[in-house]
């Protein structure tokens, strides 16, 4: 191995990242993942914590039922898949999630991917190619993006949730047609988050879907951050305003559904249209049939206990209502993240991390994830939080701001 050239690829780029505070490394949970964890710390000693910095919302992965229904599908189906689901891997787990989560999220049909990502990557460059126009939310997760980069459509970035901003930037793609006679016609398809990951707020689903329809345009909304949170149910972001679904759902099953997976939900057509055409579905190995089994079996808990759900939402309410109490200033969204925005991005680690030693685990967020300048304290809420966790996190927060230099 040429350890130099490797090092010149590496070298300049991580003491760049550990100048400027945004250098990362992993912590190391000794405990599942619950709304109370334990951590090892750098010197090797176990650190009880509140855990608010999860995407498992409704805490689904400690149930004992759905552990057993997961352990119980390992001895009946293996370890693995043993292949892409078009050659041998196709099982009939498999086929179940896909039903229920179409009969879940209210639509025809359903397919699965190994995650969310791939799920994005696959559906927008399967959806568009060179010829087409993507209007894309500047807040946009990174599938989103990249899922884009790859279809080499023409991308028009619309300023965050701004409805006049995406008609204007429709209108200047239509200006930047050819029309000459043996042009193709666009395809045009708008694409967003439902809730944004790193903000908490939620895109405004019944104003794109008359955008959408104005301008026709196919509209994809990606629910990583809504299904199971958003909605009486927790069946998302059409379910949370009361509207007509998008015509691609894009979601996860890795965040409140606690397994593995992404999945791409809508008209039956559109699925098979995915089967054959997304690189990411074609060309991988398919999740382990008892992945999908527990998955669906984590999806079926969901939908028989809408009180988990409901159980999530007071805790958000209980929360905000307990930061403004203690003086932080935070806007209130209905999702399960509450960002509280430091700025500066030193600051924002230094207040992380004296939380840790007081046994409260909020990451801080940095750039490249959120702007420069815009680092924040991302907390992310359960279902089985207590109110006196909840509290505590508050005040000890509020106190840590409080007494930044």
């Amino acid at each position: 191995m040429n350890k130099q050239i490797l090092d010149s690829f590496t070298k300049d780029a991580l003491e760049a990242a550990r100048a400027n505070n945004t250098y990362r490394s992993m912590r190391l949970m000794e405990t599942p993942e619950s709304s109370h964890v334990k951590i090892r710390t750098a010197n090797g000693v176990s650190q009880e914590q509140i855990l608010l910095a999860s995407n498992s919302y409704l805490d689904l992965a400690n149930i004992d039922e759905l552990k057993q229904a997961m352990a119980q599908a390992v001895l009946e189906w293996g370890t693995g898949s043993g292949g892409a689901r078009l050659t041998t891997g196709n099982k009939m787990p498999h086929q179940e999630l896909e039903e229920f989560i179409a009969k879940f999220k209210g639509e025809e049909s359903a397919i699965t991917f190994n995650t969310g990502y791939m799920a994005n990557v696959g559906t927008i460059s399967s959806l568009c190619g060179k010829n087409d126009f993507i209007f894309s939310d500047e807040l946009n997760h990174a599938s989103i993006i990249d899922g884009i980069r790859l279809s080499r459509a023409k991308c028009f970035v619309y300023k965050h949730n701004d409805m006049a901003d995406l008609r204007r930037v429709i209108q200047e793609a239509e200006k930047s047609r050819t029309y000459a006679p043996t042009s193709p016609i666009p395809h045009k398809l708008i694409v967003t988050d439902a809730v944004f990951s790193m903000d908490g707020d939620l895109a405004n689903l019944p104003e794109l879907l008359r955008i959408a329809k104005e301008n026709d345009c196919l509209l994809m909304i990606d629910e990583a951050h809504a299904t199971g949170v958003l909605g009486k149910t927790g069946r998302g972001l059409a379910e949370h305003y009361g509207c007509a679904h998008a015509d691609v759902t894009v979601g996860t099953l890795s965040k409140a559904v606690a397994a593995e997976g992404g999945f791409v939900a809508g008209p039956k057509q559109l699925t098979e249209f995915l089967k054959n055409k997304s690189r990411s579905f074609i060309f991988t190995t398919a999740m382990a049939p008892a992945v999908a089994a527990a998955a669906c079996n984590n999806l079926r808990y969901i939908d028989a206990h809408p009180e988990r759900v409901q159980a999530l939402r007071d805790n958000v309410k209980f929360f905000y209502e307990s930061l403004k109490r203690e003086g932080v200033n935070v806007e209130q969204s209905p999702s399960a993240i509450v960002p509280i925005v430091i700025g500066d991005e030193a600051k924002a680690m230094q207040v992380s991390a004296k939380l840790q030693e007081l046994g409260i685990l909020i990451p801080a967020i940095r750039y490249p994830t959120v702007a420069k300048g815009q680092a924040r304290l991302r907390a992310s809420l359960m279902a089985t939080h207590t109110k006196e966790q909840l509290q505590t996190a508050a005040s000890v927060m509020a106190d840590l701001i409080r007494h930044l230099d």
